[in-house]
């Protein structure tokens, strides 16, 4: 069956992609100093140290500020991770040391004190750059002694920071800040206060080399017991698809084979009609589904998406999504899922002409708007709601109009292409047997048998597999650890695409040995049911492992997993049926169909 083609155009834009990437990585700046002078510093944001989505400008609160505020021109994957650069108050040049240097002297009005009071109520913490390189540390602290009572809690802001980088030669290799404990300014009471900001810088020379000085950060996720828990997770995922490839061989194929032998030999005996209940319905097997635009639009958008994470992948491989490479991983997918958008409507469009549709255009349009459409009404939502609260996640609208840009010049465009090639292929659907001019009646089925218990069965075990790797991916995404594990992850995703397979080919079988022929959408519908049950962990994963809070993270974290857990239902839905009509081709061409 020729259902995609020959597509070189996307292999080689699929080479470019790789290319362009790889050729990212650069360790941030890499630039060489001399004694004096002087090292970019730059504030990015501050926000509650467990919502990582809300996040405000640096200077949203009562800091110094210098006395002109440049802003740091930005990529458009860095102002869609939320970073808003610019100018920090402190002076930190190359190798020259400074100890209780003064930034300001600031009177705090009421209003600023109660600003600076709730933040630091809220564990709000901020985030630097120094030659690219991060740096972390909260504001302030709050002193419960030991009491319950909320109202009686102490709170205190951090005035001096101290910042201790190491150095190799002419180049900055690490930096820490620590805040002083005993220079506190206490906030507890609604008055104004007078505070002075001061700040020291200690230089100490180490070996370490400059092509190794992100190590550090990426170390955390390499930890002994770390790796221990990443491999039980593969070991656990490798027994699950040994036992069901077990099951698949010991009993599916036992059974198969007998059902070959039978219908080889033409027997006439029905003994076992009920276990080989699937060649009685040849003539409807290959009966094209209902809704053919819609399952075509689906199965393209899911070719898109699997290529999209292929080459994801691929590029995380090649170590281009290092630690605070700042919005490398969202400029990847901007681009990746432009260029590759004409394999959308190649897969589409050639796949509902062989399904003998007649309104291609309609279903290009269907196919384009099947996961931006929902993906666009989640994030107008949700930009709202940051705009409302003035978080740096709100885009701004020149970034917005860049993406409009993006989507009108270079999606839409290959996805016209990608279409009119599909319909130009002339690709035909190849059934082993020929479909009769009447639907054979289904007979009527246990409740197990219908789609949500069988959608049940189906997402469970490969949800199974990759349930442990998915806490330490959300830890990242939705908090502050590092991820930097790919090789795994890659190993996690092969075998969740393994599983999806067989146990939807499983499930197709029982399927046709019932005499239900109605399983197009119903192996897409088990195949993406996985998607689902990711969904399902997030409601666990938010009430149950993280301190969460607000309605902006609450609607950033279910509203953006939404979008990604209907990504991963289209693009398994697309493995699942892939495999499935693999498979009853395989069957059916195996027989004598009358």
């Amino acid at each position: 069956m020729k259902t995609t083609g020959n597509c070189p155009s996307f292999l080689a834009i699929g080479v470019l992609i790789l290319f362009c990437f790889s050729h990212v990585r650069s360790d941030a700046s890499d630039h060489r100093y001399k004694d004096g002078d002087p090292v970019p510093l730059y504030a990015n944001k501050v926000g509650p140290f467990h919502n990582p989505s809300e996040t405000y400008r640096y200077f949203d609160l009562p800091f110094c500020s210098p006395d002109h505020v440049k802003e740091k021109k930005e990529a458009l994957g860095e102002v869609l991770n939320g970073d808003r650069l610019v100018s920090a108050p402190y002076k930190l040049n190359f190798k020259e040391e400074k100890d209780s240097s003064v930034v300001c002297k600031k009177k705090l009005s009421k209003n600023e004190v109660a600003i600076l009071r709730k933040a630091v109520g809220k564990d709000y913490y901020f985030q630097m750059y120094y030659d690219d390189l991060p740096i972390w540390g909260f504001i302030g602290k709050v002193d419960k002694e030991g009491k319950t009572d909320p109202s009686e809690h102490k709170f205190f802001l951090y005035k001096h920071i101290q910042f201790d980088v190491l150095y190799n030669k002419d180049r900055v290799i690490e930096i820490s800040a620590r805040m002083d404990p005993h220079s506190l300014l206490d906030l507890t009471e609604d008055k104004e206060a007078e505070a002075e900001f001061m700040y020291t810088v200690k230089w100490k020379e180490t070996d370490t080399p400059f092509e190794k000085r992100m190590d550090k950060y990426s170390m955390s996720s390499s930890l002994p017991h770390h790796l221990e828990i990443h491999w039980f997770s593969i070991i656990n995922s490798c027994v699950t698809v040994l036992l069901l490839t077990g099951f698949l061989a010991t009993i599916l194929m036992r059974v198969l084979k007998n059902d070959f032998i039978k219908y080889g030999q033409d027997e006439e005996a029905a003994d076992d009609q009920e276990e080989t209940g699937w060649k009685y319905i040849h003539g409807d097997v290959f009966r094209f589904p209902k809704y053919n635009s819609l399952f075509a639009a689906a199965l393209g958008s899911g070719t898109q998406l699997f290529t999209l994470t292929v080459f994801i992948f691929m590029l995380a491989l090649v170590g281009v999504f290092y630690p605070y490479n700042r919005g490398a991983l969202f400029t990847a997918l901007v681009v990746i899922y432009a260029l590759t958008s004409g394999i959308a409507g190649y897969v589409a469009t050639s796949f509902y002409c062989q399904l003998e549709g007649k309104n291609w255009v309609r279903n290009l349009l269907l196919t384009g708007c099947l996961f931006c459409g929902p993906l666009f009404l989640t994030f107008c939502f949700l930009n709202t709601v940051a705009i409302a609260y003035s978080a740096t996640a709100a885009l701004p609208f020149g970034t917005i109009v860049v993406i409009v840009l993006i989507w009108t010049l270079v999606t839409s465009p290959l996805l016209v292409l990608g279409g009119i090639a599909g319909k130009n292929s002339k690709a035909e659907f190849q059934a082993p047997c020929r479909t009769t001019k009447y639907p054979r009646e289904i007979p009527p089925l246990p409740w197990y048998r219908s789609a949500i218990p069988q959608m049940a069965m189906a997402g469970f075990l490969p949800f199974s597999a990759i349930y442990i790797e998915l806490y330490y991916i959300f830890a990242s995404v939705w908090g502050h650890r590092i991820y930097t594990i790919y090789s795994i992850l890659f190993i996690v995703f092969i075998i969740l695409l393994i599983v999806t397979a067989f146990i939807t080919v499983a499930l197709t079988y029982f399927q046709l040995a019932a005499e239900d022929h109605e399983w197009w959408w119903r192996s897409f519908l088990c195949g993406g049911s996985t998607g689902l049950f990711i969904y399902a962990y997030c409601l666990y994963y938010y009430y149950a492992r993280s301190d969460m809070s607000g309605f902006m993270q609450t609607s950033f974290f279910f509203g953006y997993m939404a979008c990604i857990c209907y990504g991963f239902f289209l693009m398994l839905g697309t493995v699942g049926f892939r495999a499935s009509l693999f498979f009853v081709r395989h069957i059916y061409k195996s027989i004598k169909c009358e």
